[in-house]
């Protein structure tokens, strides 16, 4: 039942799994179910934020001046071979930017920092209840650990704690130098969408000239996933050669030092981009008039290029990688069955008989299907910790990542079980009281995520700039109208002149704050700094203030266990007790 399509809204039976697979994939599950249960309020939030920048879409007042600015000549995007072209011309690309880059947005990425925390505490309660009933709150795993050795062997010496300066030198200059590695690849991609709309920009194509960097910009996403798919092999076999190197003492270790070094790889394989895109591509070059050409994003802006490469690549994660995910064990099932077909008769424990007992059918049929890997449920944990890191990390250029995670994850679960039910062999069920340091990994990406939204927000989209123009150079301060919009103008005033030597009395237009005359900033770049500045730590600190309200505002740990917990210490103290005053009576007793 647990396995079926048709109950993929059902709630998961956690205590049948548990009872099953064990404690560490039951709590996979949990976690699993808990995180895709409040990934709906997350989800519908962000919907309501999309659907109301929608409606802002003809009507906002920016992308309207755009619209009909058709009388203003902006700089060739190049050295060579570039025209002049009209601000007009950008118009679908900037009404798409203001329908993502709004007031809506900001409010959504306070909303979603705040979300990362109550998640996890609710989570950490959600995982006392649980491991209370299971009666694992207290478990350690190393004296599991060192239990199990002794059971096999009554001699066993446990081995040492050790630590090598030496190789630890080692372990670290090489994720230094794959981490460089990463992000010279992130270079390549940016170097490619260069690459890719000169090439576009002088195609026989009508459609490939005037699309040039909207193209770029979703070839570069594809090859971008592609580079993802290649690079998650290598960066697996980096990680366990680094585990290999530290020599670590138990498994559990093992697994911690390899899911940090995984982590590192696969963050910096799936972001290096983006976060190149939204904070470094989009800054004003040394040469004026192509402040905003092919070296940097398209003229409206990086922010609606952060959006398509994020949906991108989300949905390609969330379409190809499942279905390989589940295509993959299938056709590996299929063959390894038709393989091993079972005859009339049977070898079992050296002599031939018939498979007719339905319990004998269900072994061979168990061990037909495909062997389990070490790795399949770190696998999926992994999975999953990336698309947190896309739905918290970088929501305020893409408010419809949740809502994307949120259907994946209804998928994911009965995808995840099918695979463990019907085409994997079962796992050697293992003790757990938590996800481990897989919680420790997700609070990091929650402060990632006030830090990184705050900085979308402060460099990549255009919020600041146009507050400040609102409330310090617009209309509605020099003139008590009310009735005018106060960003009416926003778009002439962010736009500077370039004069062109060749051509008397011609100039151009570029987006940036310079005087005329020495092409110097302006007062308005540094009022804009400046908000941009103070937006930035006022933003992460409340962001961080609220998060640690939260934290303390939520307890860990539910009244319930506590109180439960107290009771069985009591207990427990009171036996003691009672056995120690007995055995003091006995030894008077035998002493008189």
């Amino acid at each position: 039942k647990w396995a079926r399509w048709r109950d993929i809204f059902c709630q998961q039976p956690i205590e049948k799994i548990r009872c099953y697979f064990g404690e560490k994939v039951a709590l996979y599950f949990a976690w699993l179910g808990w995180y895709t249960y409040l990934l709906g309020f997350a989800a519908a939030v962000g919907l309501v934020v999309f659907v109301a920048g929608i409606t802002v879409f003809n009507s906002s007042q920016v992308s309207k001046e755009i619209c009909e600015a058709n009388d203003t000549i902006m700089c060739p995007l190049c050295d060579q071979k570039c025209p002049f072209w009209l601000l007009s011309d950008t118009c679908t690309y900037a009404r798409v930017t203001h329908m993502i880059d709004n007031e809506g947005t900001v409010v959504f990425a306070m909303f979603m920092a705040i979300w990362a925390t109550v998640f996890l505490e609710l989570w950490k309660r959600q995982r006392a209840q649980v491991v209370t009933n299971w009666e694992l709150y207290g478990w350690d795993e190393d004296e599991e650990e060192l239990a199990m050795e002794l059971i096999n062997n009554l001699q066993h010496e446990p081995r040492r704690y050790r630590h090598s300066y030496f190789r630890s030198t080692i372990v670290l200059l090489l994720v230094l130098l794959m981490i460089v590695v990463l992000i010279g690849i992130a270079h390549a991609l940016v170097i490619y969408r260069v690459v890719a709309t000169a090439l576009f920009t002088q195609s026989d194509s009508e459609f490939f000239r005037e699309q040039a960097n909207l193209v770029a910009v979703m070839t570069g996403a594809v090859l971008h996933y592609i580079t993802i798919v290649i690079m998650t092999k290598i960066n697996r076999r980096v990680a366990l050669f680094l585990c290999d190197l530290e020599k670590p003492r138990t498994f559990s270790q093992r697994e911690n030092n390899f899911t940090i070094k995984i982590f590192i790889f696969q963050f910096l394989t799936n972001f290096s981009s983006l976060i190149y895109i939204a904070f470094f591509l989009g800054s004003p070059s040394t040469f004026l008039p192509r402040a905003s050409g092919r070296w940097g994003c398209h003229p409206s802006g990086c922010i609606t290029d952060l959006f398509i490469q994020m949906a991108i690549i989300m949905m390609l994660k969330q379409t190809i990688s499942n279905v390989v995910e589940y295509l993959v064990p299938w056709l590996a099932h299929k063959i390894r069955k038709r393989q091993k077909r079972p005859k009339k008769k049977h070898l079992v424990l050296g002599e031939e008989e018939e498979v007719e007992d339905p319990c004998k059918k269900q072994w061979l049929s168990n061990y037909q299907l495909n062997e389990v890997n070490i790795f399949s449920l770190f696998d999926e944990f992994l999975e999953m910790v990336i698309q947190y890191s896309f739905t918290t990390i970088f929501v305020a250029a893409f408010p419809l990542a949740p809502l994307l995670a949120f259907f994946n994850n209804l998928f994911e679960i009965r995808l995840d079980a099918i695979k463990m039910m019907r085409l994997r062999r079962r796992m050697v069920p293992r003790k757990a009281n938590d996800i481990g340091i897989w919680l420790q990994v997700l609070e990091a990406i929650g402060i990632l995520a006030v830090i990184g939204n705050g900085l979308v927000i402060a460099i990549t989209s255009d919020f600041i700039p146009v507050q400040v123009y609102k409330y310090t150079y617009s209309p509605c301060m020099k003139e008590n109208n009310t009735a005018i919009d106060c960003s009416t103008g926003y778009i002439n005033h962010s736009l500077s002149v370039f004069h062109i030597k060749h051509f008397e009395g011609l100039c151009c237009r570029y987006r940036d704050y310079r005087n005329d005359e020495d092409y110097s900033y302006t007062v308005q770049f540094w009022h804009v700094f400046a908000a941009r500045l103070a937006f930035l730590i006022l933003f992460e600190h409340v962001a961080l203030c609220v998060k640690l309200i939260a934290a303390w505002y939520v307890p860990d740990v539910p009244l319930s266990v506590k109180n439960h917990l107290l009771h069985e210490k009591h207990n427990n103290l009171r036996k003691e007790l009672r056995w120690v005053m007995l055995q003091e009576v006995l030894r008077v007793t035998m002493q008189d």
